[in-house]
C-alpha cells in the first residue's frame, strides 16, 4: 500500500491504532505541528482583539491558550478528528466591535452572551438536528463553502505575506515587493509550492521552519508581538467564570444571543463539512466544538470555533485527533514560551495558508456549472466569504438565494423543508445584523 493511501486510511483508525504504527503517527505528529504554527498567531491577535472589549490582553493571552488546549483536547480524544479548536476570528470581532463597542454592553454581558448562544448550539450538536441540517445542504453549497473557506485563506495568505494591502483607490493594491518580510514570504511561498509538489513529507513544516530562520538570520520580526510574563498567570482568575447575565430577559441580550448562535452553528458547520476529510465524524467533531465553545465563556475568551487553518495540517497528512491532540500540547507548551513564538514572523506562516486555501479551491470543479440555480448561490458563497471576511456572512446568502432560485426555475420539490428553514433563519440573520 503506498504511503498516500495509508494517510487516507488513517480515516479508519482509533488513536491507539494510529500510535502503533511509527510512519503514520510520525505524519499526524508533523500535520498537528504545520497546524499549530499555522494558527498560532491567534495568540497574538485574539487578545489584541479582545482588549478593544476591555478584557486585560496579558489575561486575555492566557484565556486564548488554554481553551485552545482544552478544545484540541477535547477534539482529538472525543472525535478523533484533525480539526484545531481556538477562539474564532470572525466570532471574536462580533463579541467586541457588535456587542461590546456598537450596543454598548460589557464584556462580562458579552460573555453571556456567548455562553447562552453555545447552549443552543449544544441543542443543536447533540439532537438530531445536526444531521437533519447537515443532509440537507446541497453538494453544490458544500462544495461552495469549501472554495469560500480556501478563497478566505488566501486572502489572509496574501495579506499576512504583505503581497496585498488595503488600497487607497481600490479595495486591495499590490503591496510593497522589495520589503524585506515581503520578499521572504516570496521565498517562503516558492520553498513550500517545491516541497508540496515533490510530495516531500512534512513539507509545509520544513517551510515553515527554513523561512523563519531566514527571517532571524535577517533581522525580520513582526511588529505586533506581545510579551507576556508567566507569573501574571495568578491574575487570571480575574477574567475566569465572570459571565454577567443580569440582562439575559432584555431584547438587546436576546437578539445578540440569536446573532452568536447563527455565526457558531452554521460556521462551525459549514467549516466543518468543508474541511474534513472524513465526514463520518462530523457529527462527533461538531459536538465537540460545541462543548468547547461553552467552556471558553467560562474560561474568559470569545468562543472558540474550528480553525480553518486545520485545513494545512490535514493536508500534511493528518487524518486523526492525533494531529488535534499534537496541536494542543503545543499550545500548552505555548505558554511557558508566547515570546519566543513572536521570531516566527508572519511571513513564514502565510505561504502555508496561501498553499492550503489554493488546493481547497479545487472543489470549485465538483459544482455543476450548467445549473445557474445551483451554482450561483455557490458563486456568492466563494466571494462573500473573503470579501466580507466573515464565513457566516457568505453562508448566509448563498443559503439565502439557493431556495429562491430553486423554486423560480421550477424546481422548488427538489429543496427539502430544512433548506428553506435555514434560508429563512439566514435571511433573519442578515436583518437582525443590519439592524444591530
Amino acid at each position: 500500500m503506498k504511503f498516500s493511501q495509508q494517510v487516507n486510511a488513517k480515516n479508519q483508525l482509533s488513536l491507539r491504532q494510529v500510535w502503533s504504527q511509527k510512519d503514520l503517527l510520525k505524519q499526524e505528529i508533523i500535520a498537528g505541528l504545520t497546524g499549530f504554527f499555522a494558527i498560532s498567531y491567534i495568540i497574538i491577535v485574539n487578545p489584541v482583539i479582545l482588549k478593544d472589549a476591555g478584557i486585560p490582553t496579558d489575561l486575555s493571552v492566557f484565556a486564548t491558550i488554554i481553551s485552545s488546549v482544552v478544545g484540541c483536547l477535547i477534539m482529538g480524544f472525543f472525535a478523533n478528528s484533525p480539526i484545531i479548536l481556538t477562539p474564532g476570528m470572525g466570532v471574536n470581532a462580533f463579541f467586541t466591535y457588535t456587542i461590546v463597542v456598537t450596543m454598548g454592553m460589557s464584556w462580562q454581558v458579552a460573555v453571556a452572551i456567548s455562553m447562552v448562544a453555545s447552549v443552543v448550539y449544544m441543542i443543536v450538536a447533540f439532537t438530531k438536528l445536526a444531521d437533519v441540517l447537515a443532509e440537507a445542504i446541497p453538494g453544490s453549497l458544500k462544495s461552495g463553502i469549501t472554495a469560500g473557506i480556501g478563497l478566505f485563506l488566501v486572502e489572509i495568505g496574501l495579506e499576512k505575506a504583505g503581497l496585498i494591502v488595503r488600497g487607497k483607490s481600490s479595495l486591495i493594491e499590490l503591496g510593497n515587493l522589495t520589503s524585506p518580510a515581503c520578499l521572504l514570504a516570496l521565498f517562503g511561498l516558492l520553498l513550500s509550492v517545491i516541497l508540496y509538489q515533490r510530495n516531500v513529507t512534512g513539507g509545509f513544516l520544513i517551510g515553515i521552519v527554513v523561512t523563519t530562520i531566514i527571517g532571524i538570520l535577517f533581522g525580520i520580526r513582526d511588529s505586533d508581538s506581545i510579551s507576556v510574563k508567566l507569573s501574571e498567570l495568578s491574575q487570571y482568575h480575574n477574567i475566569v467564570l465572570k459571565g454577567d447575565f443580569s440582562h439575559a430577559l432584555s431584547i438587546p441580550f436576546i437578539l445578540a444571543a440569536f446573532s452568536m448562535t447563527m455565526i457558531l452553528v452554521f460556521e462551525s458547520m459549514g467549516l466543518l463539512q468543508g474541511v474534513l476529510p472524513d465526514k463520518r465524524k462530523f457529527k462527533k467533531s461538531f459536538q465537540a466544538s460545541s462543548v468547547t465553545a461553552f467552556l471558553s465563556g467560562m474560561l474568559g475568551t470569545s468562543p472558540t470555533v474550528a480553525a480553518a487553518e486545520s485545513a494545512s495540517g490535514i493536508e500534511s497528512g493528518g487524518r486523526t485527533g492525533i494531529m488535534s491532540i499534537t496541536a494542543g500540547i503545543l499550545f500548552a507548551i505555548s505558554l511557558f514560551f508566547t515570546p519566543l513564538l513572536s521570531y516566527v514572523p508572519q511571513a513564514a506562516i502565510a505561504p502555508v495558508i496561501i498553499i492550503t486555501g489554493a488546493i481547497m479551491m479545487e472543489s470549485i470543479g465538483n459544482i455543476d456549472m450548467s445549473d445557474f440555480a445551483a451554482w450561483f448561490p455557490a458563486f456568492l458563497i466563494v466571494v462573500l466569504i473573503p470579501m466580507t471576511n466573515s464565513i457566516s456572512t457568505g453562508l448566509a446568502f448563498g443559503f439565502v438565494f439557493y431556495p429562491i432560485l430553486r423554486v423560480v426555475s421550477g424546481d422548488g420539490r427538489s429543496v427539502r423543508g430544512p433548506m428553506y428553514l435555514l434560508g429563512a433563519l439566514f435571511l433573519i440573520d442578515l436583518v437582525l445584523t443590519a439592524i444591530l
